[in-house]
């Protein structure tokens, strides 16, 4: 029922342009979403971090943009956005599959649900899916390009799509360039432009910067020893007990099942809710405190491997970095000649790899302590959450006004919400601070941070 209703939302919106203005509705008691949804870490749906798109995918809310007057213009927004939906990559896929044929060696099960999972339910996932976009994964572009236009009309509009003044980026793995072409169809289909072809640059330089990054890759991302608190977290007390949980359940000695199994559980829950839209007897197994067992130990694994746990993730960023304000102060420069902006809007699109290490390089959700094996209960209110930070889709967006006499203001959005550059004490509204404020907090950054250097192997690995 919910998928028929969420059609007939769609396509009264999509084709009558009407958009909504709403807040945040938890659905809480929705029977087609687990309960567990908002802990799916990168595996989770953009609507779990904005519940109101469940109702309406193209809602927009302008009001959540405040300039501090009503002089202040939109000269150039930079959107960094991670793709859509995909399928799982061919690594998941065969942990999935070893579960599956646990479960179908056993006996019949006594309760239902897992006596679907035995004789309904069949393993559809291949291997040659590999990461690639799902149709879902293809709306959540079309999507975000329809909202973004209408919270930056002046920006995404039709005359600069078709003056070459937007411009795309793309990685170069299929889920990017796909979700791009996504992003382009939204706007083309929403103007009912056919005249015209849009045409996008793949940059892995810029959107795969971590793959670039020889001491990341040899010292992080390639490094078996770069996650002890990881490896201590899966064999420690709590995802043993998860484990020990699913073992229950079915009927099976503990040894059974591994800490990669009860994950493979937890993310079959998650691909069939957001490539299917279907609530599934997988996620039966796990009750909300499971998941957060199972949310902190990807939290775990983002945070050394990607974020904060050492200085050369975010570092291996600094391409990026340097590339997003280059672009900042073109426009500024062009903007103060009295030219027209010749890049008014950047669409850059890449992975949760790409997002995370600039979002820490920046200095977004950091807590006091470190993410660590032995710490789990007392990090249950932190900020680093990766399901609420890197859904499917998720985007920084930043976006430079100018509000006359030389009053230059910048703000960020992450996953169309106001954030406030941290550590950033400025006037009111907060997350609109002054660029130039912006830009000597980050002095240190945009003085050195340099790519090439940062880089380079050294002889001794970066500390925590």
């Amino acid at each position: 029922m919910m998928v028929i209703l969420w059609k007939i939302i769609h396509f009264t919106t999509i084709t009558g342009f009407s958009f909504c203005f709403l807040n945040d509705v938890a659905p809480e008691d929705n029977p087609d979403i687990p309960a567990i949804a908002k802990y799916f870490s990168t595996k989770g749906r953009y609507e779990e971090v904005n519940p109101y798109l469940i109702e309406d995918i193209l809602a927009v809310n302008r009001s959540i943009l405040q300039p501090p007057s009503a002089q202040c213009r939109e000269i150039h927004l930079t959107a960094i956005i991670r793709h859509g939906t995909r399928y799982p990559t061919t690594k998941n896929v065969k942990k999935m599959q070893k579960l599956y044929d646990l479960l179908k060696s056993l006996p019949p099960a006594k309760e239902s649900w897992l006596r679907e999972l035995q004789t309904q339910w069949t393993m559809w996932y291949t291997d040659d899916m590999d990461g690639r976009l799902v149709q879902k994964g293809v709306n959540d572009h079309k999507h975000l390009a329809v909202r973004l236009s209408k919270l930056f009309p002046s920006l995404i509009s039709e005359e600069h799509l078709r003056g070459g003044r937007i411009k795309f980026i793309t990685s170069s793995k299929h889920r990017c360039v796909n979700s791009t072409l996504s992003f382009k169809a939204g706007l083309t289909e929403l103007w009912a432009i056919e005249d015209m072809e849009f045409d996008h640059t793949v940059n892995d330089a810029l959107m795969r910067f971590f793959d670039q990054c020889t001491r990341f890759v040899q010292e992080v991302d390639n490094n078996p020893s770069a996650a002890p608190e990881l490896d201590k977290f899966k064999q420690g007390p709590e995802m043993r007990r998860v484990q020990e949980k699913i073992a229950d359940r079915l009927g099976v000695p503990y040894s059974l099942i591994t800490a990669d199994m009860a994950e493979a559980a937890f993310y079959l829950c998650a691909y069939e809710l957001a490539i299917k839209t279907v609530n599934s007897p997988w996620c039966k197994f796990f009750h909300e405190v499971d998941a957060q067992v199972i949310e902190y130990s990807s939290d775990l694994k983002h945070f050394w491997k990607r974020g904060y746990g050492y200085d050369i993730n975010s570092k291996s960023s600094c391409i990026l970095f340097h590339d997003v304000f280059s672009r900042l102060d073109k426009a500024i420069n062009e903007n103060k000649s009295d030219q027209q902006v010749t890049e008014a809007v950047t669409i850059q699109v890449g992975h949760a790899e790409t997002l995370l290490p600039l979002l820490t390089l920046l200095g977004f959700f950091k807590d006091n302590d470190a993410l660590k094996s032995d710490n789990y209960a007392a990090q249950t209110e932190r900020s680093f959450r990766t399901s609420l930070m890197l859904p499917y889709a998720a985007n920084l967006v930043l976006a430079l006004y100018d509000c006359g006499g030389g009053d230059l203001r910048l703000q960020p959005l992450l996953n169309e919400k106001p954030v406030s550059f941290p550590g950033l004490s400025t006037d009111q509204p907060a997350s609109m601070p002054s660029y130039q404020e912006v830009r000597e907090r980050y002095r240190e950054l945009l003085q050195g941070c340099d790519f090439e250097s940062e880089c380079q192997l050294f002889k001794e690995p970066a500390g925590v």
